[in-house]
């Protein structure tokens, strides 16, 4: 089972010793149409305040014009169209969290790959260069997947964190650890176990 959540902060167990946590938002979704492959179509809320490319969806389904954000996810055997709850979560152990870590731009090997750079001293003209990049006459070209300047972040990312608690009331759900992404940036979690 999958379900949409929203990344809050982190923050920390109150007692001895002090567990570091992730808090994270279920949002509220509306299970739309199921299908034949146990997946289905839902909508949530979103903060963009009309839809146009929606807009017919919404009295399709039969939902209100709140919910303007569709996603495809995997459901339990039994799901009918409707509200989805998070109940589930309330007795998982494991889950897994997918986000967009937070994205750099276009970034340098230093920064990108942690490379140590050239020497600092008086006279240098190395900077902050990766320096040399292949070999002389063989293979006479750049390997693949050599360690280079580029696009650094905003990839998708998937860890197991445990959960420590989940308040159905509030619908937050408290993870151990971290997790990837910057704070309400959304994903998915699937329950592991």
């Amino acid at each position: 089972m999958e379900f949409i959540i929203e990344k809050v902060g982190m923050s920390r167990t109150v007692g001895v010793p002090s567990v570091p946590v992730t808090l994270l938002k279920v949002i509220e979704t509306k299970v739309c149409e199921v299908r034949e492959d146990g997946k289905a179509l839902v909508a949530y809320h979103s903060s963009k305040k009309f839809n146009k490319s929606i807009e017919g969806q919404q009295t399709k389904f039969g939902i209100d014009k709140e919910f303007n954000k569709f996603m495809t996810i995997t459901v339990a055997e039994g799901t009918e169209a409707g509200d989805y709850s998070p109940e589930a979560l309330a007795s998982a152990e494991l889950v897994k969290t997918s986000l967009l870590t937070k994205g750099r731009g276009f970034s340098g090997g230093m920064k990108r790959h942690n490379f140590g750079g050239g020497p600092a001293s008086h006279g240098h003209r190395f900077g902050r260069r990766i320096g040399s990049i292949g070999n002389a006459e063989w293979p006479g070209r750049v390997q693949k997947g050599k360690k280079m300047p580029g696009q650094y972040g905003n990839t998708q990312v998937t860890v197991k964190n445990d959960v420590i608690s989940f308040d159905a009331e509030n619908g937050i759900l408290v993870l151990k650890g971290s997790i990837p992404g910057h704070n309400g940036a959304r994903g998915l979690v699937r329950i592991v176990k």
